[in-house]
């Protein structure tokens, strides 16, 4: 691949490029390299994570993500651009030749069926390398290791993109964890800038997720124990 190839990375995609030990290990933990959620996943330590969207909006914002690729993809324009979609918000980053292109690009998405909003950070430079982009793949895996170790967080409620040292912050957060995310970020060596495409909530709304959760939860495991019973 040359160095100007297009080349589009969905957030799917983006996750199976992390290679490193320490990716399969931090990042088990944050929805946007696991397999779909529905409703939540045990994972081998015994924790629960539960993703904050429904498991129809996972569904749609994995849908959205193939789509927009799919319309990049016909524009042929040069360019390295990755998709990202949380909440049916997309971000858009990566680097395209020119203006007119950015353009073209944030239209394409916007088309997609069921896109709520646009967030078009592509830059006008060349395609990043190898290397640089090995090195955003390994700072986002620090970010996300950061988030799971602040134990006041709810490291499975951010969803991290890291791009020419830019961390991009999405989730549906309250404006303490919004501003907390960001204190962790920021914290990490080799962090550029944090940039923020939170939907904020209110400490109500959150608590009404927590208990809905936990009834889907304990659903749940009723019916696993039913399963499971003898005959």
């Amino acid at each position: 691949m040359t160095k100007q190839d297009m080349r589009v990375d969905t957030g799917l995609s983006s996750c199976r490029r992390l290679g490193l030990p320490l990716a399969l290990a931090a990042a088990a933990l944050m929805q946007g390299c696991a397999p779909l959620l529905i409703g939540g996943a045990v994972l081998g330590t015994g924790l629960v994570v539960l993703d904050r969207r429904s498991p129809g909006i996972q569904l749609e914002d994995e849908t959205i993500e193939l789509r927009a690729a799919a319309r990049v993809r016909e524009l042929a324009t040069l360019g390295q651009i990755g998709i990202t979609s949380y909440n049916r918000v997309v971000l858009i980053t990566g680097e395209v030749p020119a203006t007119r292109e950015k353009l073209a690009v944030e239209e394409a998405v916007m088309k997609v069926e069921n896109v709520r909003s646009v967030v078009n950070d592509l830059t006008i430079a060349l395609n990043s390398g190898f290397g640089a982009r090995s090195g955003d793949a390994l700072l986002s895996t620090k970010v996300k290791a950061s988030l799971i170790d602040a134990k006041d967080l709810q490291a499975n409620a951010y969803k991290v993109v890291v791009e020419r040292g830019v961390v991009y912050l999405m989730g549906r957060v309250t404006q303490r964890e919004a501003d907390r995310g960001v204190e962790v970020a920021r914290s990490v060596p080799g962090v550029e800038k944090v940039v923020k495409v939170f939907e904020i909530l209110t400490e109500g709304e959150l608590a009404g997720m927590g208990r809905a959760g936990a009834g889907a939860s304990s659903a749940a495991a009723a019916a696993a124990r039913a399963a499971s019973a003898p005959k």
